[in-house]
Formats: C-alpha cells, structure tokens, sequence
C-alpha cells in the first residue's frame, strides 16, 4: 500500500524515509503475525488456547495473515488506479493493472476452491498451491510490466552483440 503512495511523489522514491516505512511496516505485520501463530502453537501465554478446540478457528490470525493483506492490495490497486487515469490522463497501463488482479484472482481460486478437488483426484501428491504459486507470479510479473509502463526511465536494452549500452 506505501508503494501505492509513493507514486503520488508524497514521499520521494528511494528516500530513507520511504524505505523506513515500507520496512517498519512489513516488520510489524511479521512480528505481529508470527506471534500470534506461534503463540497460537505453542501456548507461550495461553491466550490463544481456545482456538485450538472446537472449530480450530484463530481470528487475529486469518485477519493478519489472510484480510489485512487483501486490503493492502484492493488499496494499492486503487491508488494506482486514480495515479494511472486521473494524474497520468492514460488508459493503456490499466490493462497491466487489471491482468495482474485477474492473474492473482486466479492464483487464489486455485488455492481455495480448486485446491481440494486436485488434491483428492492426484491422491495428495499436489495440490493447488503448485498453480496459486504460478499464478501469483505472473501477477507479479504483470505488476511489474505496468510500474515499468508508467515510468519514464529507459532501461539498458540488448543490442545484436549480447551487451548492453550504458
């Protein structure tokens, strides 16, 4: 989400300060979660232990680990939205945009949906992890394709020789 911000030139790209809050914030999403998965495991405070009976449920972990980055990324899809049509006046990026989103939807239908029925049908050998995984990088990738579509720097291109200019 901070790097959906960064793109408003809120906070200049690469400034310590930038890099201090995307890493404060991905460190206390860490610290938090592990905490309460290990906590959660191991009873180190006992506040946890009635999610291990019963239906095996642990809210501050699903909201951590599953809901808060689900929101990260609807808000840095919007943010981006509004930087591409409203700041930048330009529509072709957005066809990156919505690919990595449909690319990761997919990612996710194979981990949740499709994942049960390809695990009984091969016996446990696999299960939809193998293509969330796939899918979740080439949602990455097309992150990737639309962030270099909205940058004005050119990047060292091969010529015939196997060398790039500088």
């Amino acid at each position: 989400m901070l790097n959906g911000i960064v793109g408003f030139q809120l906070l200049d790209d690469g400034t310590p300060l930038s890099l201090g809050l995307i890493l404060l914030s991905a460190a206390a999403l860490f610290i938090g979660t592990g905490y309460i998965a290990l906590d959660t495991a191991f009873s180190y405070s006992g506040h946890f232990d009635s999610s291990l009976t019963g239906d095996n449920r642990n809210i501050g972990l699903y909201v951590l680990y599953q809901l808060a980055p689900l929101v990260f990324l609807v808000a840095f899809f919007v943010l981006e939205t509004v930087l591409v049509l409203r700041v930048l006046g330009e529509k072709k990026p957005m066809l990156y945009l919505f690919g990595a989103a449909l690319l990761f939807a997919i990612g996710q239908i194979f981990q949740y949906v499709i994942s049960t029925h390809i695990c009984s049908g091969t016996n446990g050998r696999i299960n939809g992890a193998l293509f969330e995984t796939f899918f979740t990088l080439l949602a990455v990738v097309m992150t990737w394709v639309f962030w270099s579509s909205i940058t004005e720097d050119d990047w060292p291109m091969p010529v015939s020789g196997g060398t790039y200019t500088s």
